[in-house]
């Protein structure tokens, strides 16, 4: 009925979008606490499928159901385990999904990237190929030079002239020369300076006038054209997080195309054609194809900022360093002072930032030596995050909590070695974070469900039980049965006692009176059947009804309840002397117990709102009728045939007498229990 039921909740409600997926998720909760809180009433439906109708009083007890198999302790099966994997499925699946959509960044992906900055960091931590240095436009160039930004084009000529005479192999500026500079014979100079040079790259960039809402492509001066080497576009691309692990391999504009001057730097450091066939995912450069993630070039970092050498542009001006330093090298020249803001984040740090020229540097040794990053596309996670999740499923059916556990750490542990042998060994960048937290949830989650299912399920035992037997019965009752086998039909000894001539005696006395004298009696009574393993069923007025063997079995119940019988009447004896000296009876209270041992049914039986653990059956019937007795033969503890034979080797009991008994079509023979082996007469034991 429930799985019908849910099979209805997941073909009707559930849709591919996020609100109806949180709608619906919500809904799901909801529900499993009702069922949860359903169960904690207790209801009897719970245990072994619903208590029977209670049958008549001399109707023989059901037939025995078949002894349920042995079990975990308070292992509860749950159908909705499926359920929960299904739900975190769609919901990692759906934050993976809404997370491609521009603008939109999802906390999963954030941790993706942080996940991946931190892997590279450990696993792919790599030198720097010594072909490349840093002419810096820094804080202590100003401070030398005391000129102002932009510098005079015939200042960067002269660095550009003694960088010729150190002999660097390509020269890249990193400077914006789209404007021509007050004086004209600086950018002459300058022009001539780069013309001289071996190799020497600039920057072209499209332009987007947000105010004219048109675009147009920005190149450098035309003396300048026609004195460099090569052109390229100078963007960086920050992630979703604003961190930079990138730059933009090419850009169009009209029937050309412009890649990123870091190519144009290593085409020419390598004297190698010009990059061709490009995609969002790929770009032939040196003949071979070079990965790209969306048009763009994943850098691999060689480390933080200064990880590259790096020289004060002012000094370099001066002649003060070594030509040795210079010669053969990429020599890029850019700001690196934060004045002119040209610093970024990387996945080395967030917080010292790192000039643009040095990204560059870096892209430039990436591609120099083939250090490309691999990254699988977005609809691999997808992939991944289905496969965790069949895995998980496997997984959280395992009925053992403890391997389960292990499983998932396993697997965990295992996707962690996968990924990091792929980055170390091969630079191949698989998802990490949706398919770990697939993984973990998904074995997790219904564990967690599990859990609060079984407190509950403890809880509702401990409550309803607390009634009938000891506390450390209830704790040996959830440590070791089987819940769904309560309601069976058993073997047990069922204990009648009732207080002889009680209804005069309260006649007597005013309510409190009685209750003063009834409530510790009853008190007294019930710890000695807890004492010895027993289970109280009711008390009806000064009645009390009890049995021995369920739920927590015990193969001498018998002797169990005869001990308890006898310790009823020494216990009684000190009740009657306590109330005489407090003046509350002038008389001893007399009791009288009948035992009988027999096949009943026992189990929870009531409605919805109220349910009771108790027993059903003639043999139970029998015990009141053999209690009765007690008043015919003035004996105070009166036993029948089958639980005589049970205790017989250890206790001492005389026969009665036969006799008919009330719904019995045979004679009973009643036995009169007297004591232990060694107890020579009943008066001794008695007292």
């Amino acid at each position: 009925m429930q799985r019908a039921r849910w099979k209805h909740v997941w073909r009707r409600q559930i849709r591919w979008t996020p609100k109806l997926l949180l709608r619906y998720s919500i809904k799901y909760v909801r529900i499993r606490i009702v069922v949860i809180q359903g169960e904690a009433i207790c209801s009897p439906l719970e245990f072994g499928g619903g208590a029977p109708p209670r049958p008549p009083p001399h109707a023989a007890p059901p037939p025995q159901s078949p002894p349920p198999a042995k079990t975990q302790a308070m292992k509860t099966t749950n159908p909705h385990n499926t359920a929960i994997i299904i739900i975190t499925t769609i919901v990692l699946l759906s934050l993976q999904v809404i997370g491609l959509f521009p603008n939109i960044t999802m906390p999963t992906e954030r941790l993706e990237l942080t996940t991946r900055d931190m892997a590279s960091r450990w696993l792919m931590a790599r030198p720097p190929s010594g072909n490349i240095v840093i002419v810096a436009i820094d804080d202590a160039s100003f401070n030398w030079n005391n000129l102002q930004w932009p510098w005079p084009r015939a200042y960067l000529a002269e660095i550009v002239d003694w960088l010729n005479q150190a002999g660097a192999s390509v020269i890249g500026v990193d400077i914006l020369l789209f404007e021509p500079d007050p004086d004209p014979e600086g950018d002459l100079a300058l022009a001539e300076a780069l013309a001289e040079a071996e190799n020497a790259v600039m920057l072209v960039q499209k332009y987007k006038d947000k105010e004219q809402m048109y675009e147009t492509l920005r190149h450098p001066l035309q003396v300048y054209m026609e004195a460099i080497d090569g052109l390229g576009i100078p963007k960086i691309r920050r992630d979703e997080d604003a961190i930079v692990r990138s730059v933009e391999a090419f850009q169009t504009w009209g029937d050309e195309t412009y890649y990123n001057w870091s190519f144009e730097l290593a085409r020419l450091y390598l004297n190698v054609p010009s990059p061709t066939n490009p995609s969002p995912t790929e770009v032939t450069f040196n003949n071979k194809v070079v990965p790209l993630s969306q048009r763009k070039l994943l850098v691999n970092f060689a480390g933080p900022t200064r990880t590259y050498p790096t020289y004060t542009a002012a000094y370099v001006a001066l002649g003060d360093y070594p030509a040795e330093k210079f010669r053969d090298k990429i020599v890029l020249i850019g700001a690196t002072t934060e004045t002119l803001q040209d610093i970024y984040p990387t996945p080395y740090s967030s917080i010292t930032l790192t000039p643009g020229v040095e990204i560059i540097a870096n892209a430039v040794d990436t591609l120099i030596t083939e250090s490309y990053l691999h990254i699988l596309p977005p609809w691999s996670e997808i992939i991944l995050i289905i496969l965790a999740a069949a895995l998980a499923r496997v997984i959280a059916k395992h009925p053992r909590p403890t391997i389960a556990l292990l499983l998932l750490l396993g697997a965990l542990a295992f996707y962690f070695a996968f990924y990091a042998l792929l980055m170390a060994r091969y630079r191949w960048v698989i998802p990490f974070v949706g398919p770990e937290l697939m993984l973990f949830l998904g074995v997790i989650l219904p564990s967690l469900e599990q859990t609060i299912i079984q407190e509950l399920a403890k809880r509702r035992i401990s409550n309803l039980f607390g009634r009938f037997i000891s506390p450390k019965m209830v704790d040996q009752l959830i440590k070791t049965q089987d819940i769904n086998s309560l309601n069976k039909r058993a073997n047990l000894t069922i204990l009648f006692s009732d207080i002889r001539g009680f209804t005069s005696l309260s006649e007597k006395l005013n309510p409190e009176e009685v209750v003063a004298i009834l409530n510790p009696y009853l008190a007294a009574m019930t710890d000695i059947i807890h004492k010895h393993g027993g289970t109280v069923d009711k008390y009806e007025g000064d009645a009390v009804v009890a049995f021995f063997g369920e739920p927590i079995p015990h193969a001498d119940h018998a002797l169990r309840a005869s001990r308890a019988s006898l310790e009823m009447l020494d216990v009684l004896d000190e009740l009657n002397e306590k109330w005489k000296s407090e003046g509350k009876l002038s008389a001893s209270m007399e009791i009288g117990i009948g035992l009988n041992s027999g096949d009943v049914f026992v189990g929870l039986l009531g409605s919805e709102k109220r349910v009771n653990y108790t027993i059903i059956g003639d043999n139970a019937n029998l015990a009141a009728r053999l209690q009765d007795q007690t008043k015919v033969y003035g004996y105070p503890i009166l036993i029948n045939e089958s639980t005589y034979k049970a205790i017989k080797e250890e206790l001492e009991a005389e026969f009665v007498a036969p006799t008919h008994l009330k719904g019995k079509t045979e004679q009973v023979k009643i036995y009169k229990l007297t004591g232990k082996k060694t107890t020579l007469n009943y008066k001794e034991v008695l007292g």
